[in-house]
């Protein structure tokens, strides 16, 4: 990791932030299609809830949710275990999507960063951000940035002093982001600890 940090500590705004805030490894789980399963149950809940809906997601199966076991499923099987009808459709369009190779670790590791990324959103429920999380978090690749993640922009524009807005924002972020490539996916493991423990956790304890 000392030659991502070096490489990093080239852009000045960001050496205050490396010399606070180490670089956290995710732990790797290059299981695609588990974890894109998980992403849906998990969206738009607390981390409470989500542990308590994904365990009773996991318990209607006796060993592993293979897909052609989940599309075997009524959906009000799911409807039972705590997701949304929307939830539910999105599982079994994932299942579907897996039926056809399409989620194997072979194959989306033939596919640079860009076609996973476009291979994974044709699944109807799998938007950009959720692709990019399986791809930093799931895959190790290096090199991803999730300009939508909230938490990423109110980073960025805290340590950058980011004032653009609309498509100018965007803009901004995407080009003081090149400046770490090809390790833009480690920076954002930094501003992601970053800012929940500097910032966030101050403004919860008044620090």
């Amino acid at each position: 990791m000392e030659v991502v940090i070096e490489h990093l500590k080239r852009d000045q705004p960001l050496v205050p932030v490396l010399e606070t805030t180490p670089l956290r490894m995710p732990r790797l789980n290059d299981d695609v299609y588990l974890q894109l399963l998980k992403a849906i149950v998990e969206q738009q809940l607390s981390t409470k809830a989500a542990a308590t809906i994904w365990g009773r997601f996991r318990q209607l199966f006796d060993d592993y949710p293979h897909p052609e076991v989940v599309l075997d499923h009524d959906v009000e099987v799911f409807r039972g275990a705590g997701l949304s009808y929307q939830k539910a459709g999105y599982i079994q369009n994932i299942a579907r999507f897996a039926q056809k190779d399409g989620l194997s670790k072979t194959h989306i590791d033939s596919l640079s960063d860009q076609e996973a990324l476009n291979h994974l959103t044709q699944i109807k429920g799998v938007g950009r951000w959720t692709a990019e999380m399986i791809l930093m978090f799931s895959l190790g690749r290096p090199d991803v940035f999730p300009v939508d993640d909230l938490i990423i922009r109110n980073a960025m524009i805290r340590v950058y002093d980011v004032t653009s807005e609309k498509r100018q924002f965007y803009r901004d972020l995407e080009a003081i982001a090149e400046r770490w490539s090809p390790y833009r996916s480690y920076a954002c493991f930094i501003l992601w600890d970053y800012y929940e423990g500097q910032v966030m956790g101050r403004e919860l304890y008044g620090g």
